[in-house]
């Protein structure tokens, strides 16, 4: 089975659209399609973003949608400590340096991500950073 780290921002596309790709890519977990890797820095990181005023106000998302996410990936996403030193592999970013080191520690096969501070690195100690679409792809051609 893939063994994928998703970027922040899938999670967060994926609330604020329950039809677009990034659901999609969520509901393909949920289906078992792929192990869902992720790390305590990562959902800090999930949860502080859809907090954030400006993201709650404008797409309507509730204290029950977050937790209810929360809940979800400590139940059943694979959760690696994600302290695997990797300093200085994203200079202009080093905040997109958590999802390097939760992929390195779980020996992922792919980081999911639109941030294109990762995507330019294209892949780190042999694990491809690919786009939600490219990822769909993958499992669609794996399914």
């Amino acid at each position: 089975m893939l063994r994928v780290v998703l970027d922040t921002n899938v999670f967060v596309s994926a609330l604020l659209s329950k039809t677009g790709l990034p659901a999609h890519m969520l509901d393909a977990w949920r289906a078992g399609q792929y192990l869902l890797i992720t790390s305590p820095p990562i959902i800090t990181e999930i949860k502080r973003v859809l907090e954030t005023p400006r993201i709650r106000k404008r797409y309507f998302i509730t204290s029950v949608d977050i937790e209810e996410l929360i809940i979800l990936l400590e139940k059943d996403a694979l959760i690696v400590p994600g302290h695997t030193d990797v300093k200085n592999a994203v200079p202009d970013d080093p905040s997109d340096e958590m999802f390097l080191a939760c992929a390195v520690e779980a020996a992922a096969d792919f980081i999911v991500s639109g941030d294109r501070h990762l995507l330019e690195l294209s892949e780190y100690k042999g694990i491809p950073i690919i786009t939600v679409t490219e990822f769909e792809e993958k499992l669609a051609r794996s399914t």
